[in-house]
């Protein structure tokens, strides 16, 4: 059953042993009244084992999960805070969308860890690295009653860290087999604190899980739209996420070289992060480049600095994209994710669009990429949200994504 509703509840009769996604979503301005809403209009009178919940940071988010909870019945319940939301009647700012996943064709196992102490609400443990977070949080793969397809969803906090390090600690338990989807959750660009939502409590510095297995194939698509500007930069020296130095010069000035960049970017830090975040950098893997989002910069010590790692020795490129480059992506991103669906027709797909592509795309190209999605859904609902980075591994070591979008299709 592929059913999608807006805005309040609508009594419907289902079989409840066959499997179903339904997307519920609010645009009350009232947390409770909205996540109520949503909540009561994805599950529409049916017991699900998943609900996932994308929220604006314009709502309370700790009443949000509170209502949902309340509302889930046996189900699950997992979340995160966005920078705009996303569902099949197109994009939207400060709005609550809820995902309902149900029927007797699923198995559902999800998992928290938490990297920062002081987040931890009610409780006294010992801070935790934000690999060792994800660890924790995949221990769910380990717990999920095991069905012929697994994929392991992922939120994380994208203000935190290293987001290669959330890669690296879910691989450790989900290993080579099971892939790995999800995004990191945003805060509407104000870039201060995002926030995970694990049952009926709200965190921060977390990462959040949900292990589904399926009797039906489950499909991922990954691309970005962005291509490659001028020839390759060899990364001398970094740090993680900071880029020191590029053919051995300060990375910030070959950084702005590159993009031609005018002189108040050069001088000005808001400046630079409003002109940075449609100008990303690219990382060659063996089999696709990977972008790398940039956050920002160290004007003294002449330094760029990325949501994820930059490894040294590695080669960068300067990227720019367009409209037309990054709606052909999200049509790519589509027929990837649905194509290992085969001849199952899709009961929906689950998007993380980073929040970069957005600005490019801006509304009239927003309209054009959620009008593309639903026409690869055919009916299919439509959920997700705009992302500060995404995760999608498939194969390889990789599988953090910066400024790219990740297509979930459930098959």
């Amino acid at each position: 059953m592929t059913l999608q509703h807006l805005d309040g509840p609508e009594s419907i009769t289902t079989e409840h042993d066959e499997p179903w996604v339904r997307v519920g979503q609010s645009t009350l301005s009232d947390s409770e009244a909205a996540a109520t809403a949503a909540t009561e209009s994805a599950l529409a009178g049916a017991t699900a084992r998943l609900l996932v919940v994308f929220a604006s940071t314009h709502h309370d988010l700790s009443r949000v999960a509170r209502c949902v909870d309340s509302l889930s019945g046996s189900a699950e319940v997992i979340g995160c805070s966005t920078a705009g939301e996303v569902v099949a009647n197109g994009a939207a700012d400060a709005s609550l969308v809820v995902m309902a996943l149900g029927g007797d064709g699923f198995s559902i196992a999800t998992g928290l860890g938490v990297c920062e102490e002081a987040q931890l609400p009610g409780a006294d443990l010992t801070s935790i690295s934000l690999r060792e977070a994800a660890v924790q949080a995949a221990s769910s793969v380990n717990r999920v009653e095991r069905r012929e397809h697994t994929v392991l969803l992922l939120l994380a906090d994208g203000l935190v860290g290293d987001q290669m390090e959330v890669v690296r600690g879910a691989y450790e338990q989900a290993g080579a087999g099971i892939p790995l989807v999800g995004g990191c959750a945003g805060d509407d660009l104000a870039m201060q604190q995002t926030h995970q939502i694990f049952g009926d409590a709200v965190y921060t510095g977390a990462v959040v899980t949900a292990a589904i297995s399926s009797d039906r194939p489950i499909g991922i698509g990954v691309r970005h739209g962005w291509e490659v500007r001028g020839e390759s930069m060899l990364v001398t020296s970094s740090q993680g996420v900071v880029v020191e130095t590029l053919d051995d010069l300060p990375a910030l000035d070959m950084y702005l070289n590159r993009f031609d960049a005018p002189e108040n970017v050069r001088t000005d830090e808001q400046a630079f992060i409003d002109f940075a975040v449609t100008r990303p950098l690219g990382i060659r893997r063996r089999d696709r480049m990977e972008i790398r989002f940039v956050a920002g910069a160290d004007f003294e010590r002449r330094t760029v600095h990325c949501i994820a790692e930059v490894p040294q020795g590695g080669l960068a490129w300067a990227m720019t994209g367009d409209v037309e480059t990054v709606l052909s992506a999200t049509d790519d991103a589509c027929a990837e994710a649905l194509a290992v669906l085969g001849d199952t027709e899709p009961l929906g797909l689950v998007m993380f669009d980073c929040i970069a592509r957005r600005s490019v795309l801006e509304e009239a190209g927003t309209d054009a990429e959620v009008s593309r999605m639903r026409h690869h859904a055919n009916g299919a609902p439509i959920s997700g949200f705009y992302t500060y980075g995404e995760i999608a591994r498939t194969r390889g070591a990789g599988g953090f994504h910066n400024q790219t979008l990740v297509v979930l299709a459930i098959g």
